[in-house]
């Protein structure tokens, strides 16, 4: 059965994208497997089940919070085409894979990664709670591959848990935090393609340097860099297509390198990064659009959101920085 939210408890996140609340197992159990995967879930203990599941995304990437508030055993099949990450942000759970290896993890110190091939068992206890990401194995394996300008064709070998209280470890944590907030937003992430595919990149990232895996020496391992003629194509290409979506590994593909040879060469050559360069373009967009405007009616926050922009105090201060002036005085001095 499910359960209205009471208006006196604290918001959880994602409460904006609910999927279920409910202290019925088979729902319960239902309500996993259609956002996440097939489980075989059982309760013990005192506690009423009292499970939580709020849930965005799609094919891709699911990100979702996830409670039980009673001792809960969930066994998983192999997840086959996704990797799962589960970050605990409250409470602890116990880990067993199917390959022998244990794991437990606290809240907001670690967590645990579910491998395609490899099935596995969590117990959580009553007061767990979990953001959990799912990817899909194209997704994460062709950026992995974009960022490493190497193919990977088997699945990434993360180890299954790992620490969230290490500099990378937290930087992950917290970009999951982030992106669950602002795609909780109204009129938010979800309705801004640029930005929303640049912060899947970043959670990317965060994930492949934090987590300890088969590639990590080389993504640790400071990669070369290219002369400033190798970058024309890519700046000629931000030039071209600063109105759509990009990535840091569609560009990295249009400069034939890595990502990670991209990045180290744009601040070598240029002193940012590419999508910071990109974002300086966008923002010349914005002017742009803002002194040649001819309409009494305009919205500077319309046109801030079209060019990837979406949160006005921190655009108003970013103009600023950079010409001198708020968004508001450029447009009043060319009404």
């Amino acid at each position: 059965m499910n359960q209205s939210p009471n208006p006196l408890v604290a918001p959880k996140p994602l409460d904006a994208h609910p999927v279920v609340h409910t202290s019925d197992i088979d729902a319960a159990r239902d309500a996993v497997t259609g956002t996440y995967l097939p489980n075989d879930m059982t309760t013990s203990g005192d506690g009423q089940l009292n499970m939580m599941l709020n849930a965005w995304g799609g094919r891709d990437l699911t990100l979702g919070y996830l409670t039980y508030q009673a001792e809960t055993k969930l066994r998983m099949p192999p997840p086959e085409e996704f990797y799962h990450v589960n970050l605990t942000t409250a409470g602890g759970t116990e880990g067993f894979r199917a390959d022998g290896k244990r794991a437990f993890t606290a809240g907001g110190q670690s967590g645990l990664v579910l491998l395609p091939h490899i099935g596995t068992e969590v117990k959580w206890g009553p007061d767990a709670e979990q953001i959990i990401l799912r990817f899909s194995r194209e997704m994460l394996e062709n950026f992995a591959a974009d960022l490493m300008g190497q193919s990977v064709d088997h699945p990434i070998g993360f180890d299954f848990g790992f620490d969230l209280s290490t500099g990378r470890g937290a930087s992950l944590y917290a970009s999951a935090q982030f992106m669950a907030v602002e795609l909780n937003r109204p009129g938010g992430i979800t309705e801004n393609p640029l930005a929303l595919e640049q912060l899947e990149s970043f959670v990317m990232s965060n994930l492949l340097l934090a987590v300890p895996n088969n590639y990590s020496e080389v993504l640790l391992t400071p990669p070369p860099t290219v002369n400033l003629g190798r970058l024309k194509p890519v700046v000629d290409f931000i030039e071209a297509n600063a109105d759509e979506p990009i990535t840091p590994a569609e560009l990295a593909r249009v400069g034939m390198m890595s990502i990670r040879t991209l990045h180290a060469s744009f601040q070598q050559s240029l002193g940012t990064s590419p999508m910071e360069h990109l974002r300086r373009v966008r923002m010349e967009r914005v002017r742009a659009e803002l002194i040649s405007n001819k309409n009494p009616d305009l919205k500077i926050t319309d046109v801030a959101n079209r060019w990837g922009f979406y949160h006005p105090s921190r655009f108003a201060a970013r103009y600023r920085q950079m010409f001198g002036e708020l968004p508001s005085e450029t447009l009043q001095r060319h009404a």
